[in-house]
């Protein structure tokens, strides 16, 4: 059972977490019953924790429900530029404490369901996490949309309510076995169905050619249901809104033509229109290219801008009706999420010319001052490159569209570079090497204003190296926006012992300004704050033990070192090198059980694309080489390797806080930016890595000095490329290295089947374009570094207060600020919208403000 806050850490937590009023906690109290009894039909006696789940999560929304409103009156008054963040991807994880941190009602919530004999924690757990998205990329939108709201920003997340979210993994027999995400089961507290927003989205059917200009006609057609989710800025009564789009399909669906008389199965094909919103795609960095998969990224383009231009076209009563689309790009601002929503191009063209009758020009100035495109990778297997012959059996006139703007671009590039035959080939939107494919990216890049990388290095890498000539061409479209978190979930909600303490030390106003945290260098000798912050990590640890002893049934020893590598399961990623160092301590004790040994629990945890053969391999090494490890008792407690099943966001918020060393190895030059590094160094850990993504930012900002850097930067990659990569020479050349792969080659780990890791090894010896062993030797120094500064407890805290302190620049709320003033042309507002309880002509006197502005 909770323990009831002592009145000093009431006061302690009243910035942070809202004030516990009286009258506040006895309404909360009433809401929760009100909804126990009316929403859930139940009474105490019969209620589940799951019912007690709901009823607190209802009456938190009802908190939501006025402020929302309230934001979208406001919007309607002030007709501010609306943002429009595209995204085939939202990985929200769970929302009921994340609501009552940014209403300010934690305390007052906590004391409510304390007063009536429940205990917060176990509600909490009963939440499904919201998990439509694979990794980086869905985080990164969830935490763009809490920045948006919390800077006032008129913003609208716009995606697929995928019925199925990223599988559920399971560890059987050290594999990993997928299973289905079921997460509305229970239903969805936090959304709301907007029927009456239903919008058509066609497929199929051919092009005519009229007198009135081109006609796509004989389309199939699915309707896209709107289900609305609020987002709430931090503590200034915005709510923003993400509209999440279902598949339905229409009632006459199969039952007007060809189907007559089987009435059944034309309502049970019902299934194949829906389909389009059944399941999120699980590959992370992949392209697949699925039929399925280009009607959902269609899906979510027609649905959405269709809203988004009846949502221009709507003014404030009494204002004429907006005809003229002349204003479009100054109302209008839509984000690109990677190249997933990249037919969004072609469709406004086809909706400007085909139904508003605009010219080509003017329609295309439109939509290129309108869009804007975020890259997220350079891997050229994530590269999205559709095939012609698909476009045109689904989408015929949007492939008439992207030929003709391939047209016009190519016909600039030739007057421009006139005999350049190569540069043409290399810069057309359309591949003609076998398959004849349209590549996504070049449509976006052409099709757009701006165009950015997510970290320093990466927009770099970009403009030299994967798209050297458009860069070349408008070297002004390309930027840089390194990617941040959020604060509020990545250290208020996950750790609020560490929040409360930097909060007593500099005050609160961190928490929407990052960058404060800056003072803490002032205090990096500071005996208490040394003292402080080391016991808030031990309370972290051992409540992170607690709860893997609880779930998984392993002991762990939570003074020993918490090595953390969690992430997708990705060659690229390298989770292999961290395994060679497993096996290279494992050896080291073997050979020496009474040499000091600083003691380690590696857990390594994330899920590997179903059709992944190598990333499942990689788990099943790990989980083998952790069955040799943890039962010999030789090692005893000195080395313990976990692998963390069914990582996801709720369980991120767990072991980010409890870790105190942070993986990020990836080979320099693959990793686009990372945002995994930006929580854990929020959470004091500290990063070993490689100088790749946003790890090279971190260490300018604390200092090279106070991160354990190693390996080859990206320009030792690109000499090596030059020279060939030889894996047998390092193999060869270093000891330890030869011993641990022989283990693995021998079956050590896998004593059944010997062949087992044939594969993963064979990889690693001939084509290993991630080089592994280039980096093994210094990897293996770097660790013996970090294991000697943890004997220091005091110097390790001390680096670990410098790495807190130059964590500011990593928070989405800087990300997004440049966004909004340097792509989508909108200003962040501190003004606070009039609560619910004030009268509806404060809201008109704060549009008038915020158009002074």
């Amino acid at each position: 059972m909770a323990t009831p806050l002592t009145d000093q850490e009431k006061r302690k937590q009243i910035s942070i977490r809202g004030i516990v009023g009286v009258e506040n906690v006895a309404e909360l109290k009433k809401g929760f019953n009100r909804h126990l009894h009316f929403t859930l039909v139940k009474d105490r006696n019969i209620a589940t924790p799951r019912d007690y789940y709901f009823a607190l999560a209802h009456t938190v929304r009802d908190h939501l429900v006025g402020r929302w409103i309230r934001t979208q009156q406001f919007y309607y008054e002030a007709d501010p530029k609306r943002v429009y963040y595209l995204s085939l991807e939202f990985y929200m994880g769970r929302t009921l404490q994340n609501t009552m941190i940014n209403l300010g009602l934690q305390n007052a919530c906590d004391e409510a369901i304390y007063q009536l004999g429940l205990d917060m924690e176990e509600l909490e757990e009963m939440e499904e996490d919201a998990g439509l998205g694979n990794g980086g990329l869905g985080r990164l939108a969830a935490c763009f949309l809490d920045s948006m709201a919390t800077l006032g920003l008129a913003a609208y997340g716009y995606g697929i309510r995928y019925e199925y979210g990223i599988f559920n993994q399971k560890i059987r027999d050290g594999c990993q076995v997928e299973e289905a995400d079921d997460w509305l089961r229970h239903g969805n507290p936090w959304e709301k169905a907007r029927p009456e927003y239903m919008l058509p989205v066609h497929y199929y059917g051919h092009v005519e050619e009229t007198k009135d200009g081109s006609k796509w006609v004989d389309t199939q057609v699915v309707l896209a249901m709107p289900y609305d989710t609020p987002i709430p800025g931090y503590m200034n009564n915005t709510v923003n809104t993400m509209r999440l789009w279902s598949a339905r399909a229409p009632n006459d669906f199969n039952l007007r033509d060809f189907n007559v008389g089987d009435y059944i199965q034309a309502v049970l094909d019902r299934n194949l229109a829906e389909n389009i919103s059944r399941v999120l795609y699980p590959n992370d960095n992949f392209f697949e290219g699925k039929e399925l998969r280009l009607k959902q990224e269609y899906f979510v383009v027609a649905a959405t801008l269709q809203d988004v231009i009846r949502r221009f076209k709507t003014t404030k009563k009494g204002s004429p009706v907006r005809t003229s689309f002349e204003s479009f790009p100054e109302k209008v601002a839509i984000q690109l999420n990677d190249t997933h929503p990249a037919m969004a191009i072609p469709e406004l063209m086809r909706i400007f010319i085909d139904i508003e009758k605009l010219d080509w020009d003017t329609a295309w100035d439109l939509t290129v001052r309108t869009f804007a495109y975020t890259n997220h990778t350079v891997l050229p297997e994530a590269l999205e490159r559709w095939p012609v012959e698909l476009l045109e059996k689904l989408l015929p006139r949007h492939l008439q569209i992207i030929y003709r703007i391939n047209q016009v671009h190519l016909d600039r590039i030739a007057a421009l570079y006139p005999e350049d035959m190569e540069k043409l080939r290399k810069m057309s939107l359309i591949e003609e090497d076998g398959c004849k494919r349209v590549n996504m990216a070049h449509l976006c890049i052409v099709g757009s204003h701006a165009v950015n990388g997510v970290a320093q290095i990466h927009s770099n890498i970009i403009k030299t190296d994967v798209f050297r000539h458009f860069s070349e061409l408008e070297p002004e479209k390309f930027q840089n926006k390194t990617n941040g978190i959020t604060p509020r979930r990545w250290l208020l909600l996950c750790n609020p012992g560490l929040a409360e303490l930097i909060a007593e030390v500099i005050g609160e106003d961190y928490v929407k300004d990052l960058s404060q945290l800056r003072k803490l260098n002032d205090f990096v000798d500071d005996v208490s704050l040394i003292r402080d912050i080391s016991r808030v990590k031990q309370d972290n640890k051992v409540k992170f033990a607690q709860y893997l002893e609880n779930e998984y049934r392993v002991k762990i020893n939570p003074s020993s070192m918490f090595d953390v590598h969690v992430k997708r399961i990705h060659e690229y990623k390298r989770q292999v090198l961290n395994c060679l160092h497993i096996i290279t301590m494992y050896n080291r004790i073997r050979m020496n059980p009474t040499a000091p040994f600083v003691p380690r629990t590696v857990i390594i945890g994330g899920k590997a694309a179903p059709g992944y053969h190598m990333a499942k391999l990689i788990i099943r090494l790990i989980t083998s080489v952790g069955d040799v490890v943890n039962n010999d008792p030789v090692v005893g407690n000195k080395l313990k390797v976990i692998f963390l099943e069914n990582y996801r966001v709720s369980l991120a918020e767990k072991v980010i806080p409890a870790t105190d060393l942070s993986e990020q190895i990836s080979t320099a030059g693959t990793e686009a930016s990372g945002t995994g590094n930006m929580k854990f160094m929020l959470n004091g850990a500290l990063t070993i890595g490689t100088m790749d993504g946003a790890n090279v930012e971190m260490a300018e900002e604390a200092g090279e000095e106070n991160l354990f850097i190693f390996g080859m930067r990206v320009e030792d990659v690109a000499e090596m490329d030059k020279r060939g990569y030889d894996a047998m020479l390092y193999y060869k050349r270093i000891p330890e290295l030869k011993q641990v792969m022989d283990q693995i080659t021998s079956g050590y780990f896998s004593p059944k089947n010997p062949d087992l890791f044939k594969d993963l090894t064979d990889m690693l010896f001939k084509f290993d374009r991630f080089k592994v062993f280039a980096d093994f030797e210094d990897y293996i120094k770097c660790q013996e570094k970090v294991s000697k500064l943890y004997q220091n407890p005091k110097e390790w805290t001390k680096m670990v207060i410098r790495n807190i302190a130059a964590t500011g620049k990593f928070s989405s709320d800087r990300t997004i600020t440049e966004y909004a003033t340097e792509v989508w042309g909108v200003e962040p507002t501190d003004l606070k919208i009039p609560p619910p309880n004030e009268p509806r002509e404060a809201i008109e006197e704060t549009a008038r403000a915020l158009k002074k502005l």
